[in-house]
């Protein structure tokens, strides 16, 4: 079954990298970011990894945790991990889950629809995982979902650019319109009247009587 937006993402239990996590108790008060790659020591994986090894640091400013999953073992990451901070100049600083057991794949729901129960013979271009992205709030609640195929990497400035998006509009009434970035004006639920968004965000840019613009909250 499909993981859907608002659904609780799934708990799980699982080795990685940085030792045994239970999910839900590693993401505590934080956002999380979860991210599956086909396998390891793979060329479009390590360059995915190697943009999130570069960008830990905006993540730590955002207050949100990253991990990957893989149907590798830990011991096969440990060593990929030293290819990754060759590659991008900076230290693979992330769990890694073990998914061997493909149990976190199935959860999300992670495998290509041909080939989801694998036994043997894993390969990229069959059971392994595709591309996918959840953002996970601080609730335990998906954010946020993105599916690549395997032969499309990822653009994880996007990733960040959405993060920062819903974590702008997370609990308050207003979105983000195509394109936005940080900083940008934001637009105004049509849950307030114009009276109380001007009460609320201050003057409006009113381009359609439902298309109402506002100064993103500091």
């Amino acid at each position: 079954m499909a993981v859907r937006i608002n659904d609780i993402a799934p708990d799980f239990t699982a080795n990685s990298t940085a030792g045994e996590i239970n999910f839900h108790d590693w993401i505590g008060d934080n956002y999380a970011i979860i991210f599956s790659h086909p396998r390891d020591f793979t060329p479009v994986c390590t360059t995915e990894f190697g943009a999130v090894a570069q960008m830990v640091p905006e993540f730590n400013k955002r207050k949100t945790k990253v991990i990957g999953v893989s149907v590798d073992s830990v011991d096969d990451h440990k060593k990929w991990k030293k290819d990754i901070a060759a590659f991008a100049g900076a230290p693979a600083d992330f769990p890694i889950i073990d998914d061997t057991s493909l149990t976190v794949s199935k959860a999300y729901d992670m495998l290509p629809a041909e080939f989801y129960l694998p036994e043997a013979n894993r390969t990229p271009a069959n059971s392994a995982t595709v591309r996918t992205v959840y953002i996970v709030g601080p609730d335990k609640k998906v954010r946020l979902t993105m599916t690549y195929p395997m032969s499309v990497g990822r653009n994880f400035a996007e990733i960040l650019r959405a993060l920062d998006a819903v974590q702008a509009t997370d609990g308050a009434p207003i979105a983000t319109p195509a394109n936005w970035v940080p900083g940008q004006d934001v637009i105004v639920s049509m849950s307030l009247d114009n009276a109380a968004a001007e009460a609320k965000f201050g003057p409006l840019d009113i381009k359609l009587p439902y298309l109402r613009y506002a100064k993103a909250p500091k």
